[in-house]
This record gives structure tokens, C-alpha cells and sequence, in this order.
């Protein structure tokens, strides 16, 4: 698996501490893996122990929610933060509100947000939380009331210059709008500690729109470079009809493809005209419905209800944006076998490892969850800025800086992995990148 001894050991004692964390082991086998190159030319990092010290999270902060419902019951949920590293800025990370979370997946999640937040150039330290709590046919008050209580106990741990959440999976502009209010209430305080805000209250254009238009900008430069090729006249598959998924498909459009599948957790839609958007959006952002109901408009589209099977379709470009672990090796070697020319993940760590490799073997033009989906922290971080100003910046200047830097990312991933003899391995020359800048700073601090 390693053949770095000291990297192998890191790994081993790893394992030992956090033998049932299977998502958090796996993102760690997978950047350790990738960072052995570095660690080999840089004898530092073993003798001040960094690589223990950088898989170690620097606290994890596990609390109860408890709350009422409707019908006048007490419901007691489970809520997460991890503040895993603040080496090069103060912590940053989402909000995930769904039945999954455990400490595993928070801690996964925070591993990544380092090396994520590392590549954006920003000052911004990793960190990521949640609860077990599922939004899922919840009505507004209880949203409310579980927002209210989790806040309640989160609020003493972030803060503009400490960490500062955003949303995930099942945190949306209304489940940010109720925490900022319980956390400007209990402190008395207007400041920048969440990002995700509507604009009337410090939000950033671009914000809602930012991770789905910013996987496009880091493909289409991809593209360009390693296949002198671009959106342009392409069949796409995009996993998920999230926020990520929706604006994906939005930009994938503008810039010339066709879309021709979405999914939800229960299924997925084909649309060989291409998929309307307005349709899904009416559907997911209205109605909160799943994505069957695209039927009811557009009769001559194909339902099938197994949404890990979307990844059967024959396409030139795969958007996974839905969850971990969805594309597993056999997925990688049938979108491989269709001739797909680009993976470029918008979900957090949706190819496994064994897919991930493979990709890279067959020369497929694969971005990294680390870098690929890193527009929405990007944004998130220009609304800091500008909340640090008490300014608004407009749609276009936003767009254009979130471009700057998700073609910034890909060059500095591009260039590392180059490099190292591989132009086409993405992640190790993320990982690389992203790590460097953490590792040189930690040195620096002795932290």
C-alpha cells in the first residue's frame, strides 16, 4: 500500500485509533498515499512528527440537540464540529444536517476541507460539522426549533476569526438564516460567522451558484489543457439535483453541453432531449419532491430506481454530485468503456479510491473532490471578505474571482503533477499542492 515506511506507520497507528471510522481512514489512505513523493524530498516532516500531527484533528467537539416537535415530543439528536486545522486561517467547513453523519464521515469531511481550503489561496483552516438530524419532512418550525437548540450549543465554539460554518447536505439558505439569528441573539453580535446568508444580511452573490458553476470552471480548463477539448457539443451525467447538481447542469448548459440525467437518493431521470432544469427545479427547490416527478411534466423521460445505476450511461463528461463512495471500480470501468472523457467530482469523495485510480491509469480527465467542488469555500471565503469590508461585491465581479481561482486550482494541481511525472494524476498533484502550504506553515508555528 505505502512505500514509505514512516508514511505506512503514520497510516498503521492510525488505523488503530480510529478502527471503525471506515469514510475518515479511507480519505486518509488516500492522501497519505499521495503525499509520500513530498515527504520523501523533506526529512522535516518526520523529524517534527507533522503527518501525525496533520491526520490528528486539533479538537472534535461532539454535543447533544435536543428540541420539540410538532406534536409536543422531545427529540434528541447528535451534533458534530471537528476544528481539525487552523495552520494557515481560521477554521472552515459546512454544515451537514443528515441520518448518516457520525464522526467518521465529520471527520473525513474536515481532513479534505484542509487541503481543500489550502488550494483556494485563502486564509482558511479546515474545519466541517453536522447532525444525525434529518430535515427530510420536517416542517418550517421544526427546522426552526432544531436549528435554534443546535446553535444554542455550537455557538460557543465559532466565531468571524475562530471558524466559520457554512451549509452541506440538508443546510440550505433557511436552516443558515435560523442559526445566524440564534447565534446573533445569544452573542449580541452582527459578524461574519456563517457564510451562506441571504443577501439582505450579509450574504455574497454567487454563493448559491458557486460549487456547481466552479466543478464547470475547473473541467472546462481541465478539458482544455489535457485534451485540447471543452464543454462544447458534450453528453453529461450529473448525479444528484441538489444545489451542486442543479447549478452544474445551469453552467454545463451555458457552456454547450447536454445534460441528459439527474438522480436523487431514490432513483434517476434520462432525458435524451436534455434535462429541463426549470422542471427540476420546480420539483427540488419548490416542492421539495424527488426526482420522479419529472415524469408527471416531461412523460417521454426514463425513471429508473436505482440511482447508483445512472453511472451506466454512456457520456462524454460525469458530474458525480451526490454522495460518497457512488462510483465504485465497476461504475469507473463501464463510464471508461463508453468512452467517457472527464469525472470531475462535486460531491466530497464520490469516487472510491480503487475508481479513483483507475481513472488516472486510463488518462480520464479527473478532478478531485478537493479540487474540483472547491468554489463553494471559495465564495464562501469572498464573503468573508466582504463581510470583513461591510461591503457587496456584484454577480459579475464574484463569478469572475470564483473563476480566477478554480482555474488557479487546477494550474497549481496540474503543474505539482506534472512534476511528478503524470500530468493526468490530479489528485496526487492536489493533494501535494493543498498539503504544502499547511506543511510549511505548521513548521513555521511548531504547531
Amino acid at each position: 500500500m505505502f512505500h514509505s515506511e514512516y508514511v505506512e506507520k503514520v497510516y498503521r497507528n492510525l488505523c488503530e485509533k480510529n478502527a471503525h471510522e471506515v469514510e475518515f481512514l479511507q480519505a486518509a489512505e488516500e492522501i497519505l498515499s499521495s503525499l509520500e513523493p513530498y515527504v520523501e524530498k523533506h526529512p522535516e516532516i518526520e523529524k517534527e512528527k507533522i503527518l501525525e500531527r496533520f491526520v490528528e484533528p486539533e479538537r472534535l467537539i461532539q454535543f447533544r440537540v435536543s428540541w420539540v416537535d410538532d406534536r409536543g415530543e422531545v427529540q434528541v439528536n447528535r451534533g458534530y464540529r471537528v476544528q481539525f486545522n487552523s495552520a494557515i486561517g481560521p477554521y472552515k467547513g459546512g454544515l451537514r444536517f443528515h441520518p448518516t453523519v457520525n464522526a467518521s464521515i465529520i471527520k473525513f469531511l474536515g481532513l479534505e476541507q484542509v487541503l481543500k481550503n489550502s488550494l483556494t489561496s485563502l486564509s482558511m483552516g479546515g474545519g466541517k460539522g453536522g447532525s444525525d438530524f434529518d430535515p427530510k419532512g420536517k416542517s418550517d418550525r421544526e427546522i426552526m426549533a432544531f436549528c435554534q437548540a443546535f446553535m444554542t450549543e455550537l455557538y460557543r465554539h465559532i466565531g468571524p476569526d475562530t471558524d466559520v460554518p457554512a451549509g452541506d447536505i440538508g443546510v440550505g439558505g433557511r436552516e443558515i438564516g435560523y442559526l445566524y439569528g440564534q447565534y446573533k441573539k445569544i452573542r449580541n453580535e452582527f459578524v461574519g460567522v456563517l457564510t451562506g446568508k441571504g443577501l439582505t444580511y450579509g450574504g455574497s452573490l454567487v454563493r448559491t451558484e458557486a460549487t456547481g458553476y466552479g466543478l464547470c470552471y475547473f473541467a472546462e480548463a481541465a478539458l482544455k489543457q489535457l485534451k485540447n477539448e471543452s464543454f462544447q457539443g458534450k453528453t453529461v451525467v450529473i448525479s444528484g439535483s441538489g444545489n451542486v447538481a442543479i447549478y452544474a447542469c445551469a453552467k454545463a448548459t451555458e457552456l454547450g453541453a447536454k445534460v441528459v440525467a439527474m438522480s436523487d437518493s431514490n432513483g434517476y431521470i434520462y432525458d435524451a432531449e436534455g434535462i429541463r432544469l426549470d422542471v427540476v427545479r420546480q420539483i427540488k427547490e419548490v416542492r421539495r419532491g424527488r426526482i420522479k416527478e419529472y415524469l408527471n411534466e416531461v412523460p417521454q423521460a426514463v425513471y429508473c430506481d436505482r440511482s447508483q445505476e445512472i453511472w451506466t450511461l454512456p457520456c462524454d463528461i460525469a458530474l458525480p454530485c451526490a454522495t460518497q463512495n457512488e462510483i465504485d471500480l465497476d461504475h469507473a470501468k463501464i463510464l471508461v468503456e463508453h468512452g467517457v472523457l472527464a469525472v470531475c467530482e462535486g460531491a466530497n469523495m464520490p469516487s472510491t479510491l480503487e475508481a479513483s485510480r483507475y481513472f488516472i491509469e486510463h488518462r480520464i480527465v479527473y478532478g478531485p473532490a478537493k479540487a474540483a467542488n472547491a468554489g463553494g469555500v471559495a465564495t464562501s471565503g469572498l464573503e468573508m471578505s466582504q463581510n470583513s469590508q461591510r461591503c457587496s461585491w456584484s454577480f459579475s465581479e464574484v463569478d469572475q474571482k470564483l473563476k480566477e481561482i478554480m482555474v488557479r486550482i487546477f494550474n497549481n494541481a496540474y503543474e505539482t503533477a506534472k512534476e511528478l511525472g503524470n500530468p493526468y494524476d490530479l489528485l496526487t498533484g492536489a493533494n501535494i499542492a493543498g498539503f504544502e502550504k499547511v506543511c510549511t506553515a505548521m513548521l513555521s508555528q511548531g504547531v
